[in-house]
């Protein structure tokens, strides 16, 4: 009897736990922060770093409480389009193996890419307008920058003798 409720007590609190997603991520250490993230599925750590990145923009933008909602469904929309057209330009290719007219290909295609990240910038700076004002959307692109560059310093590059000619160059 002592098992099975010892074993049903278990079950329980895994399940509360499983619920629970609600953390007081600031009163957490980060070793504590690691292992509650470290024990969420894919999906649950996908969402909750959407959640992480939009607080963090509609702080550092300071959006009006009335406009989040919208501004937030604009802003993800907005990510998901740059991204599906980040996945038509494979990166991962090794220039040097290439024929003339393949790389010739492949920066045409590069250009192309470029151009349509550029275009759909442009369409949803637009969108973004109608929600919060051109200044804010310029600070958002301005802080998009600056977040790219900071994640970019933190990959590594090459290998550890300095060497990056086994990690190709990203294009777009």
């Amino acid at each position: 009897m002592k098992k099975i409720l010892f074993t049903l007590f278990i079950i329980y609190g895994f399940g509360l736990n499983a619920q629970k997603t609600d953390y007081d991520w600031k009163k957490m250490d980060p070793k504590q922060r690691k292992e509650v993230i470290n024990n969420l599925s894919p999906e649950e750590r996908k969402a909750l770093l959407t959640k992480f990145r939009n607080n963090m923009v509609m702080e550092n933008l300071d959006i009006d409480p009335n406009d989040k909602t919208e501004f937030t469904q604009v802003y993800n929309e907005y990510l998901d389009s740059q991204k599906q057209i980040k996945s038509q330009f494979n990166s991962n290719f090794d220039p040097e193996t290439l024929s003339d007219d393949e790389a010739k290909a492949k920066l045409q295609q590069s250009f192309d890419v470029g151009q349509k990240l550029l275009d759909n910038r442009k369409r949803y700076a637009d969108k973004m307008q109608q929600v919060i004002p051109c200044q804010k959307v310029l600070k958002l692109f301005q802080s998009e920058g600056m977040m790219r560059d900071k994640m970019n310093e933190r990959k590594p590059h090459g290998d550890n003798n300095g060497n990056n000619a086994s990690r190709p160059r990203q294009s777009p």
